[in-house]
C-alpha cells in the first residue's frame, strides 16, 4: 500500500497532500469488504477466466510505435507536468512516449475495470500497471500477465535490492518489479504513551482498550496474528489460520480495538484520538514533519514487508518500451529522486548513496533506506490461489464486520 510528492518538504506540500496510495481494500467499510471477497474477488475464479501463454499471445509493437500506457496509484510519482521530471527524462532519453494514468485507486476497484478484458484475453488498454503483490499474485495465478525479458531489464537485474528479489508469489521475479515498497508495523503517539514493543501488547494491554486500530486489509493484519501464533505467514496451514482468526475474533470482541481502518487511522493518530495503531512506514514519515511525536516501531513478531509492482498484461502491444521504462527507474540516481517525493522503501540499491545529494536527511531514514537489520525480520503474506483468497478474504471481513 503510496501517497506523497516533493522534495524538501515545504508546508505548501504537507497541505496539498493527496488520499495515501496505500487503501487497497482499507478505505472500504467492514460491509463493502464483505462484498468485495464475495463479488469482485470470486470473479477470480469463475470459470474460463484463467489464460495460459498459449491460449493468449502477445504481439509486441515497440519497435514501431514509441509508446507506453500505464496506470498507476494517485500521486505516486514526481510531477509530471515539470519539465525535468523523471518522467520527462525518460522521454528525452528514451524516444518513447508514456500515456500516464492514475486510475489504480485500490486494487479491487482495478481488478473490476480489467478483469473482463484480461479472462478474455483482450487488450486493457495498458501496456503497464502497478499492484501491490496479493493482486498481482492473484494475476500470475490467472494467466493474465507477460513474462518480462530480463535482457530488457539490466539495471533492475543489478540493483534490485536482496530482500525483494524473490517474493514467494513469483520467487523469480519472472512477471514484476517493484515500484516502491513499504513496511507495515506498529505506530504510536509518543505524547500520550510509552513506546510499545510488540503486537501482542498493543492488542492486549488493558491500557489501551479502544484506543488502538487495525488495518482493514487482511494480508497486512493476518500477517501479525499469524506470527503471534507462531506461525510463518509465507508458509501456514488451515490449522494455523483457524487458530490466529480465533485470536483476531478475541481482540474484536474484547474492545481492544477502537475501528479497521484504511489510512484514516492517521488523521486518529496526529489527533490523538489513539495512542497506537498498525501503520504503513510511509505514512508515518509523513506524520513526524508534523508531529516528531508520532513514532514507528518494528514490533517483536517482525513486520510485513509489501511492495506495489510493474507488470504488462496479455495484450499489450508495448511490451519492450513498457521494461525499458521500468528499467530506467533502476538508476540510483533516478531511484532517489522518485523516493524523495514518495517516501516509501525505494526498492533500487545504490539510490541512498544519491539521495545525500538531494536530502541527507532521506538518505538516513531507515523507513525509506532500511538497513539488512530491519528487512532481515520482515515477511510477506504467501501466494493464495482464486479460492484460497476469497476463503481467507471472507473469513477476514466476517470477523472484523461482525
Amino acid at each position: 500500500m503510496s501517497n506523497r510528492r516533493r522534495p524538501l518538504y515545504t508546508p505548501d506540500r504537507r497541505l496539498a497532500l493527496p488520499v495515501t496510495r496505500r487503501r487497497v481494500l482499507g478505505g472500504m467499510s467492514a460491509g463493502a469488504l464483505a462484498l468485495a471477497s464475495g463479488g469482485v474477488l470470486s470473479a477470480c475464479g469463475t470459470e474460463g477466466a484463467s489464460q495460459t501463454e498459449a491460449s493468449c499471445d502477445s504481439d509486441d509493437l515497440s519497435a514501431e510505435e514509441k509508446d507506453v500506457i500505464w496506470s498507476n496509484w494517485p500521486a505516486y510519482i514526481d510531477p509530471i507536468q515539470q519539465d525535468d521530471s523523471t518522467l520527462s527524462q525518460f522521454e528525452q532519453q528514451s524516444g518513447i512516449s508514456v500515456e500516464y494514468n492514475d486510475d489504480v485507486n485500490d486494487n479491487s476497484d482495478f481488478y473490476g475495470k480489467v478483469r473482463n478484458q484480461l479472462g478474455a484475453c483482450e487488450s486493457t488498454g495498458r501496456d503497464m500497471f502497478t499492484l501491490t503483490d496479493w493482486m498481482a499474485a492473484k494475476m500470475i495465478g490467472l494467466g493474465w500477465l507477460q513474462e518480462l525479458d530480463k535482457d530488457n531489464l539490466p539495471q533492475v537485474q543489478a540493483n534490485l535490492i536482496e530482500n525483494l528479489r524473490s517474493p514467494s508469489w513469483d520467487p523469480d521475479r519472472k512477471y514484476s518489479v517493484p515500484w516502491q515498497s513499504g513496511l507495515t508495523g506498529i505506530a504510536y503517539n509518543a505524547d500520550l504513551t510509552g513506546e510499545i514493543k510488540s503486537f501482542e501488547e498493543m492488542v492486549t494491554n488493558p491500557e489501551y482498550k479502544g484506543k488502538i486500530t487495525l488495518l482493514s486489509e487482511m494480508q497486512d493484519t493476518m500477517i501479525f496474528f499469524l506470527r503471534m501464533v507462531g506461525a510463518d505467514p509465507a508458509d501456514f496451514t488451515d490449522d494455523e489460520w483457524g487458530e490466529a482468526l480465533d485470536r483476531l475474533q478475541e481482540v474484536k470482541d474484547s474492545g481492544q480495538v477502537r475501528q479497521f481502518t484504511g489510512n484514516e487511522y492517521r488523521q486518529d493518530l496526529a489527533q490523538g484520538n489513539i495512542v497506537a495503531c498498525e501503520a504503513w512506514s510511509g505514512d508515518v514519515i509523513q506524520l513526524q514533519f508534523d508531529n516528531p511525536a508520532i513514532k514507528f516501531v518494528a514490533p517483536e513478531e517482525g513486520m510485513a514487508l509489501w511492495s506495489d509492482n510493474s507488470l504488462v498484461p496479455n495484450k499489450a502491444e508495448h511490451k519492450a518500451n513498457a521494461e525499458k521504462l521500468m528499467d530506467f527507474y533502476y538508476d540510483p540516481v533516478v531511484a532517489a529522486e522518485l523516493a524523495a517525493w514518495v517516501n516509501y522503501i525505494c526498492p533500487v540499491q545504490g539510490a541512498k548513496e544519491a539521495m545525500t545529494k538531494i536530502d541527507p536527511s532521506l538518505a538516513d531514514n531507515v523507513l525509506i533506506f532500511p538497513d539488512d537489520a530491519l528487512l532481515a525480520d520482515t515477511y510477506d503474506f504467501k501466494a493464495l490461489s482464486p479460492e484460497e483468497e476469497q476463503q481467507y478474504q471472507d473469513d477476514f471481513a466476517r470477523v472484523i464486520g461482525g
